[in-house]
């Protein structure tokens, strides 16, 4: 293999490779995983996998479909040289038909929730996501036969009863204007549920994003060299063009998620001050959010909703009444304007040090199903049943660029790629 750059090899058992049940073996459960002569299915976690710099990559493609085997696996395996090659071989190798589907079995119990933010509106200077690319993904999955499930089908499901099998949900942040406009008709066109997670005080126009109004100051200034206080510190900024601007927004940006609520919005206020410029009490047209009554409209055409806060701080830099009144605030005026908001959650920013216990007893209190953090990996049920504080820790995927990632995350294959990277640690 060593002299091949695209080598493959067809494992079907042993202590070397992986095998998998597609059904047809009476000693496998379906979908259970065995590598090394151990199982896997319990060692599929995203948080823990990680793949050393020295070790061999590993990524996982598929025979051709054919004759189905009770163990069907093929390692596209490669040393470091050439590995961004050889990545780009293997996802191609994804996107050809019939290709995956012997990995379907290994999405039993999981489910791909794809996260999005921003939808493009080059009218408005609006940056995000292209609705086209939407529309693509939607129609390949509806064709390919995927379970396109509503997230609070999935939550449920993944707590009790038949668990997900090749189920893939869509989830929005924030309730922009152009979630409303551009990505409710996208899914609507492919009876696709969506569920944005809208911050109440946003629709409500009493506030307005922070990281926006950042945005906002650092394009409206003259100056080009700012010192600004921040916490306990200060931060000074400087910049010539426009790639600089871009770097310093997203530089000061990071540095106020590091502070507390409080200290945060002096900071911006600090900022604004430094660069003489007057922040606008309403947000301008291409940070709006969408209108109560707009989202009645989309909900009517199948879009749902959940809780993000009212004023979407990060929870854990709040203080213990801050962080409960966030979430119980946020959810009541929900139920007021929505006729079934879902009890699904949303962290703001979404880190693993962005919330805590604290907020997970707040969520139980409230009668939350879960919650939806901001990291990489998959839904599993299995993770779930095993310890019900996962519900509050349910992992998604950012909306891939294209095709061959798209099929990677929902056909089984990136669950086998962090099993092997977890041999591989």
């Amino acid at each position: 293999m060593d002299g091949n750059p695209l080598a493959l090899e067809c494992v079907e058992q042993g202590r070397s490779g992986i095998r998998g049940n597609d059904g047809g073996d009476p000693g496998i459960e379906p979908g259970v995983v065995v590598a090394g002569g151990q199982r896997l299915d319990h060692a599929l976690q995203p948080a823990e996998a990680r793949i050393a710099d020295d070790v061999q990559d590993s990524y996982v493609a598929s025979l051709a479909p054919g004759r189905v085997r009770s163990t069907l696996t093929v390692i596209v395996s490669a040393r470091p040289h050439g590995t961004q090659g050889l990545k780009r071989a293997a996802l191609a190798l994804l996107s050809a038909p019939g290709v995956t589907a012997p990995f379907y079995p290994f999405m039993h119990g999981h489910a791909a929730i794809f996260m999005l933010h921003r939808f493009a509106m080059p009218d408005l200077g609006v940056e995000g996501t292209d609705p086209g690319a939407v529309r693509q993904a939607l129609e390949l999955l509806r064709r390919r036969k995927f379970n396109l499930i509503g997230l609070g089908d999935l939550f449920r499901r993944l707590r009790e009863g038949p668990p997900p099998s090749r189920a893939v949900a869509f989830t929005i942040d924030d309730g922009y204007l152009d979630h409303a406009e551009i990505a409710a008709p996208a899914f609507a066109a492919y009876d696709c549920p969506v569920t944005t997670f809208v911050t109440t005080g946003f629709l409500d126009r009493t506030v307005w994003f922070w990281w926006d109004r950042i945005e906002y100051i650092l394009r409206a200034t003259a100056r080009r060299s700012l010192h600004v206080p921040a916490g306990s510190g200060s931060i000074d900024l400087e910049w010539n063009d426009e790639p600089g601007r871009r770097r310093i927004t997203a530089s000061f940006t990071d540095r106020c998620k590091a502070l507390r609520e409080s200290e945060k919005l002096a900071a911006i206020g600090a900022l604004a001050a430094a660069a003489e410029v007057d922040v606008p009490a309403a947000a301008p047209p291409a940070c709006a959010p969408m209108s109560w009554d707009q989202l009645r409209s989309c909900e009517k055409g199948g879009m749902s909703f959940g809780a993000h806060t009212l004023t979407h701080p990060i929870l854990a830099r709040c203080d213990d009444d801050q962080s409960r009144r966030e979430i119980a605030g946020s959810w009541e005026r929900l139920g007021q304007e929505t006729r079934q908001p879902i009890p699904v959650f949303c962290y703001p920013n979404g880190g693993w040090t962005d919330f805590g216990p604290r907020e997970i007893a707040t969520l139980r209190d409230l009668r939350f199903d879960g919650a939806v953090v901001g990291a990489w990996g998959l839904a599993d049920a299995g993770a779930v049943r095993r310890d019900p504080d996962e519900a509050f820790r349910a992992r998604h995927f950012g909306f891939p660029s294209d095709r061959a990632n798209l099929i990677q995350y929902v056909s089984g294959v990136e669950r086998i790629k962090i099993a092997l990277r977890q041999l591989a640690s």
